[in-house]
């Protein structure tokens, strides 16, 4: 399954900015953080869109899954420098934020400082959400406060390895690495354009997973004028594809109608969400706006191409040659016959798949994306469709452990990365190995 600033206005530049915001952001909303039903629904819709139940919220797997409380924490997020466990942030006056104060909520979701001055590690995206407007914020705090459930259910603490553990390190992090202004509409663009990059630089932080982290496991850029933004990263094994207008391993080959409908149902242009990318589009993408999604389809498609790799061939000639080697069992391509066995009833031997069911393979963005993370561990794990009120009936992808061994499955990914046109660098059967280890399958 495969898809997959701080800034000083000077007086007229603000008067500007004024104007811009008023068509951007949401409707003003000053109603105080009472219970306003006005006030929590709009902030239970902006819950949605920053998807704080991805994260906040501990579904586990199983048969059937046992339900979790909302927003009542719990879920264990992989990193490198160990797990972090997601907090509570239901009402709930003990284990929860239900004595947090407006300016103590700001604070912890914009600046990463829990009330008691404690530090929040960046796995919560703080970075991103210091753009959300002021407006944005009391909307949220009132529905946590008085629109979420209050569950008493204490998390795991998070206990990381020295020198990760010291969270004193953490405000110099936050000094060298964390953003904190609210964003800023350009008055060069449109309304619809302003309203997209703010749901993806803020709201939606896209960047925390579809950015490339540094050394110091930061973000390395924050808007569309830092050259590394969007351009892709890894996160718990998955990688998140570059977004940028990149003909190949981006977005470049996508309308704004192929997104709009991807981030709606998890299929859009032939492509299908895996992984991680099913929670986000079942837990917020379903839920958005029509005008939302169009507006961050708009943003996303000016993003100019960067971080190119691979290649993809259109000529319809070398798609023909795929299925000939597929049809005559040729040996010199031995992946050929692992796919033809395994792969060619869902992904078809044109690699086009089905439309709304199977993904394409053939001039698949994610296929001949720099990381093959992902392709690797859709066979070891395998993954799943999302589920949506309107959207196609979700299928399910297997695992291939027990049928393919390591060095089997590089064989049948550097075969599909350059199939059909797709031209990629093959996968080691090492890089297997290794991933495999590290999932333990």
């Amino acid at each position: 399954m495969i898809f997959g600033l701080r800034v000083r206005w000077h007086r007229r530049a603000m008067a500007a900015c004024a104007l811009a915001c008023a068509a951007v952001l949401s409707p003003p909303c000053r109603a105080g953080d009472a219970a306003d039903s006005a006030l929590i629904a709009r902030g239970a819709y902006l819950a949605k869109l920053a998807d704080c139940a991805g994260c906040h919220t501990n579904a586990p797997t199983g048969q059937p899954p046992k339900p979790s409380p909302p927003f009542a924490g719990g879920l264990p997020m992989g990193s490198p420098f160990g797990t972090i466990w997601t907090s509570n942030i239901t009402p709930d006056p003990i284990y929860g934020i239900g004595r947090y104060t407006y300016d103590d909520f700001e604070r912890a979701v914009r600046d990463g400082i829990a009330p008691s001055g404690k530090r929040l590690y960046p796995a919560m995206p703080f970075p991103s959400f210091s753009k959300i407007s002021d407006d944005d914020m009391h909307a949220l705090y009132a529905y946590f406060m008085h629109g979420v459930q209050p569950v008493a259910s204490p998390v795991p603490e998070t206990k990381l390895p020295f020198p990760f553990n010291q969270r004193w390190g953490l405000a110099v992090w936050d000094e060298f690495f964390a953003p904190h202004e609210r964003f800023g509409p350009r008055t060069d663009r449109s309304a619809q354009w302003n309203r997209g990059a703010y749901l993806v630089q803020a709201l939606g932080h896209c960047g925390a997973c579809h950015t490339p982290r540094g050394p110091a496991y930061e973000e390395r850029g924050f808007n569309d004028g830092d050259p590394l933004y969007l351009t892709g990263g890894t996160n718990d094994h998955w990688f998140a594809p570059n977004l940028t207008g990149d003909p190949d391993s981006g977005l470049g080959s996508l309308s704004a109608d192929d997104i709009v409908a991807f981030l709606k149902h998890g299929h859009g242009g032939g492509l299908s969400a895996f992984g991680s990318m099913v929670e986000v589009i079942e837990n917020s993408g379903q839920y958005m706006s029509d005008d939302d999604l169009r507006a961050i389809a708009t943003y996303l498609k000016t993003l100019p191409a960067r971080a190119q790799s691979g290649h993809i061939d259109t000529d319809p000639a070398r798609n023909a040659a795929t299925v000939d080697v597929l049809r005559t069992g040729s040996i010199e391509y031995p992946g050929a016959g692992i796919y033809n066995t395994f792969c060619a009833r869902c992904h078809q031997a044109d690699g086009r798949g089905q439309p709304g069911k199977y993904p394409r393979l053939a001039g698949n963005p994610t296929v001949v994306a720099p990381q093959t993370t992902s392709l690797i561990r859709l066979l070891i794990d395998g993954s799943r469709t999302a589920e949506t009120a309107n959207g196609p009936k979700p299928q399910r992808m297997p695992s291939f452990v027990g049928k393919l061994d390591s060095t089997e499955m590089a064989r049948v990914l550097t075969f599909i990365r350059n199939a059909w046109g797709n031209e990629a660098k093959p996968v080691a059967p090492a890089d297997v190995e290794t991933l495999r280890g590290k999932l333990r399958r």
